[in-house]
């Protein structure tokens, strides 16, 4: 990447922060939050000429399959008057990511793989996460969000096969129409770590809030909170906010990595 690139990248990234202004609510703020009233008042999104709708992306039902989570999922969103699409792995490709926002959805649940980016190709330093694909990596697939620095290349494992990942850029930049008040739960790892790039790129396409982890957390763990997530927003009404903080308390951080779940929302 020359000087003129790192440049744009620089300017974009500011542009991002500022046009995408959010709060990061946790725990410890919430006692603040719930004295002061600024708790969303319920869960976002709303009936846009229908019914709700939902979406549950599983990209990782080929290589961490957990039925159960899918069909639990799917039977509280139906009961809270939810029409629910489900995609598989194997469809979640980069032209599924392209044209995510168009579908409309009041709630995404993005079961998917993510990994934290600390350096760009050249060298510089980034800060963001990287939300896989299923789609094998190829130099001349994707070439114009390529040369735009709007994918990576990522991989499960060392020497892994490499596959297609969308960075803040693609959300921004290649997503094609916005979220407008949806409520996105991502469960992949370190989705609000550190300055929470990807997380402001969903915001600024007008997502209404945006959960997930601060750290690596196992499937399993990132399963069973996101089910008691839903049914505390779903069945019980809680808000997204309250809802966060009390599936932190009762199903607690990840136990290995001390990950706990978080939500991001716009300022104001």
């Amino acid at each position: 990447m020359g000087r003129r690139a790192r440049q744009k990248r620089l300017k974009q990234g500011r542009r991002l922060r500022r046009l995408a202004a959010a709060v990061l609510v946790s725990v410890a703020l919430l006692s603040t939050s719930l004295a002061t009233g600024l708790l969303l008042s319920g869960l976002a999104g709303g009936p846009r000429g229908g019914p709700r709708t939902a979406v549950i992306v599983d990209q990782l039902s080929e290589r961490d399959p957990n039925p159960g989570f899918v069909a639990a999922a799917t039977g509280m969103l139906e009961e809270a008057g939810y029409v629910v699409d489900y995609y598989p792995g194997q469809e979640v490709t980069v032209d599924f990511y392209r044209e995510l926002p168009t579908h409309g959805y009041d709630l995404l649940v993005l079961r998917v793989h993510s990994a934290r980016l600390l350096q760009d190709k050249d060298g510089s330093p980034v800060d963001e996460v990287v939300l896989f694909t299923s789609e094998p990596f190829s130099l001349i697939g994707h070439r114009e969000d390529q040369e735009a620095g709007r994918m990576a290349k990522v991989r499960y494992y060392k020497d892994g096969n490499p596959y297609f990942g969308v960075r803040a850029d693609f959300v921004t930049s290649s997503m094609r129409g916005g979220f407008e008040g949806t409520t996105i739960i991502m469960m992949g790892c370190s989705g609000l770590r550190s300055i929470n790039e990807t997380a402001r790129a969903f915001l600024l396409k007008g997502a209404e809030s945006f959960i997930s982890w601060d750290g690596r957390v196992s499937g399993s763990h990132s399963d069973a909170a996101t089910e008691r997530l839903l049914r505390l927003m779903l069945i019980e009404g809680l808000s997204p906010i309250n809802a966060v903080a009390q599936t932190d308390v009762e199903v607690g951080p990840d136990p290995p990595s001390g990950a706990r779940l978080h939500i991001l929302i716009p300022e104001g």
